[in-house]
């Protein structure tokens, strides 16, 4: 009886579908970096780089600046040195530092050094903040490119090395997702669209 057992049992084992792992094998984790960069706005900043395919996460905050856990109201004096940027996490599987530098530029305008579009002052202006050797390498010529497409002006925005970046208060988040008509009322009356196509072209 024992014998029939187990001749049933080690032929139901070498069916395929027993045969087959119950669990598949999980997907491999996609290899993240992370950028960060000035533009302006960070409500601007953030719904314009989460549209890039390969990002994975924006986060608006500041950095530039010496104070340590700087708010909103702080950075707003002017007097704090931070800058409003993004740190954004993106895929490197499927895009690289260059190719986001690239899609950056087009979002911003390299010829202002006193802020951006509407809003103005130091805290507003453009900067590619860089961390490390090759970021740095890679940004410096993705700017000296950049600057021969310019169809108005000179190229300003500087690259700068990254420092500590502290994140936003938890209202800025989101923003745009969160209040569109306030949202794209504000965009609209800034002129940052009309005036990257002046910059930029329209293509």
């Amino acid at each position: 009886m024992r014998r029939w057992l187990l001749t049933a049992l080690t032929a139901l084992l070498a069916l395929p579908f027993l045969a087959t792992p119950l669990l598949a094998a999980s997907p491999a984790k996609p290899k993240t970096e992370q950028a960060v960069f000035a533009g302006g706005c960070f409500w601007c900043m953030e719904s314009d780089m989460k549209a890039i395919p390969g990002v994975i996460s924006v986060e608006s905050g500041y950095t530039g600046g010496a104070m340590a856990r700087p708010g909103y109201r702080d950075v707003l004096t002017e007097k704090t040195g931070h800058y409003e940027a993004v740190r954004v996490t993106f895929d490197a599987g499927k895009i690289d530092y260059g190719y986001l530098l690239s899609r950056y530029w087009r979002l911003v305008d390299p010829t202002d050094d006193g802020g951006q579009f509407c809003d103005r002052g130091p805290s507003y202006r453009t900067a590619v903040f860089v961390d490390g050797a090759e970021q740095k390498r890679l940004a410096e010529a993705s700017r000296a490119e950049a600057a021969k497409r310019l169809k108005t002006g000179r190229m300003l925005t500087p690259v700068l090395a990254l420092g500590p970046f502290w994140p936003a208060e938890a209202y800025h988040r989101d923003y745009a997702k969160r209040h569109p008509e306030d949202y794209h009322a504000y965009r609209l009356g800034c002129g940052r669209d009309a005036r990257l196509a002046a910059v930029w072209g329209k293509n």
